[in-house]
């Protein structure tokens, strides 16, 4: 049997589970039963797509579609004092383009050059690993919640309190979480973390502390190793306010030690001195967010901020960079019934001014989940500014229809263009960076997404984005200076 055969017998076989009748009501029994003192419960999901991309420039290897699913089962209890949970993710990747991985400047067009460029080169790829393992001891006490979870765990910052009001928490999920460090859920393979995680909870306030190395994943397709990254996190979250003014407030520290000892840090020193540079990373980085969403007579406006400095050691040099974003929304009250959200904001994190002053300037993004602030992943929230409008409509309560323009240029011209997503290899760096050529417009992005969740256990989406790009992308790919990507998206849970 050929490995092709043998990875879409392995997907049609987990299809079948997962789209079984018989097999998703008894699933749904279990997952209702109460969670104190419950019996075992078994549930999972599988998610397909079908993507479709057509990169910078008129290289014929720019230009390709490829089918992709990731499948994940659970088993799981939950008890007074004890839960535990053992989760098993299997990948399928297929079709990949053999001809989308480019020299620089040029590299890889697209997330499909990514995936064929961490599998070995290889156009079809599967594997089966372990997404999650954790036993967490819980304890009440006055009013309050302590949990402390040991294992493989997934973790995104931000997400650490679920604030009662609905804007607020979209807001979180949408626009605040992941900024830093995130599962990257959108690829189909995603991180895990392997560690200790510590939450003390009241109704209003959350200290969260996190400890542990990230694991191999994202694009790469076998996700049981760790890294050797080391990340640290704290955060303190409080909710206040009253019911016509809801406010949130977060502060939160970051440590990160990476010390692969690798030659492709994405900079812009020149490529000799840069390959020589083996020595450790170690940032720190401090910030928050501040979040408030007032009642008035038009309808609700919301208010967002967030902001993050960071210190410490990018190899040889010392680093020093920062990053924030500015937002505004309002719900008109007279298209309550559109369920319409207008929004618009500014992204910002820093470049580098200066590739020999010995210090490194550019924000360094950690372990984010990108996608959900750059929805056609070509470009991240390093040396970046991005101005963007945003419409979301709920014309009937399961389903969203968004909309986004956004504005995007380098924050200096004297550094790189980035793409990427942190850590996800043992041998590569997780960041790649093009030449700006001493230009700053990166692009004029337009897009639109419908996700429509049909039941508890069925959800359908599509995405389309168009990128038409400036002079930055201009000076590297001559012709044809335009970005397209889409897909289709079917999830089943059961």
């Amino acid at each position: 049997m050929t490995p092709r055969q043998r990875v879409f017998i392995a997907a049609a076989v987990l299809g079948s589970i997962a789209l079984n009748p018989a097999t998703r009501e008894a699933a749904a029994q279990i997952a209702g039963s109460p969670p104190a003192e419950a019996g075992m419960a078994f549930s999972g999901t599988l998610r397909t797509r079908a993507y479709a991309w057509n990169w910078f420039g008129d290289d014929p290897g720019g230009e390709y579609v490829y089918p992709a699913a990731i499948g994940r089962v659970a088993l799981s209890q939950s008890k007074t004092k004890l839960d535990w949970q053992i989760d098993l993710a299997f990948p399928v990747v297929v079709h990949l383009p053999d001809d989308a991985v480019l020299a620089a400047p040029k590299g890889q067009l697209g997330l499909g050059a990514s995936y064929f460029a961490a599998n070995g080169s290889s156009t079809d790829n599967t594997s089966l690993f372990l997404k999650q393992a954790y036993v967490r001891f819980k304890r009440q006490s006055a009013g309050a919640t302590h949990a402390l979870t040991i294992g493989r765990l997934e973790f995104n910052d931000g997400a650490e309190a679920a604030p009662p009001d609905r804007t607020l928490a979209a807001l979180k999920r949408d626009r605040i979480g992941q900024r830093v460090i995130g599962t990257f859920g959108f690829t189909d393979v995603g991180r895990s973390i392997d560690g200790g995680e510590y939450t003390f909870a009241t109704k209003r306030t959350n200290l969260t502390l996190l400890g542990g190395r990230p694991t191999q994943g994202v694009f790469d397709v076998s996700g049981w190793p760790e890294l050797s990254v080391n990340v640290f996190y704290g955060a303190l979250t409080h909710q206040a306010g009253k019911e016509r003014a809801r406010v949130e407030w977060r502060i939160f520290g970051l440590g990160y030690d990476d010390y692969r000892h690798l030659t492709d840090k994405a900079d812009n020193r020149p490529a000799a001195v840069r390959t020589a540079d083996t020595e450790s990373i170690a940032i720190a980085t401090i910030g928050g967010h501040y979040l408030q969403v007032v009642g008035t007579g038009e309808g609700p406006i919301d208010i967002l901020l967030w902001s993050a400095v960071q210190t410490g050691s990018w190899g040889a040099l010392t680093h020093r960079a920062a990053a924030f974003a500015s937002e505004v929304g309002w719900q008109p009250r007279a298209a309550e019934r559109l369920g319409l959200w207008i929004r618009g904001g500014y992204d910002y994190g820093s470049g580098d001014a200066s590739p020999t002053d010995g210090t490194h300037g550019t924000f360094f993004q950690v372990l984010p989940t990108p996608r959900l602030y750059a929805r056609l992943p070509f470009f991240n929230m390093m040396n970046d500014g991005d101005a963007f409008a945003e419409v979301i409509v709920r014309p009937v309560p399961r389903v969203t229809v968004r909309g986004d323009v956004h504005s995007l240029s380098l924050a200096d011209a004297h550094d790189l263009w980035y793409t990427g997503g942190g850590a996800f290899q043992s041998t590569t760096f997780g960041y790649a960076g093009r030449p700006a050529n001493g230009a700053a417009g990166l692009a004029t992005l337009s897009d639109a997404s419908v996700d429509w969740s049909v039941n508890a256990h069925l959800a359908v989406g599509g995405y389309y984005g168009y990128a038409h790009g400036g002079s930055v992308p201009v000076a590297i790919y001559s012709t044809h200076n335009a970005a397209h990507f889409g897909y289709a998206e079917l999830l089943v849970r059961f």
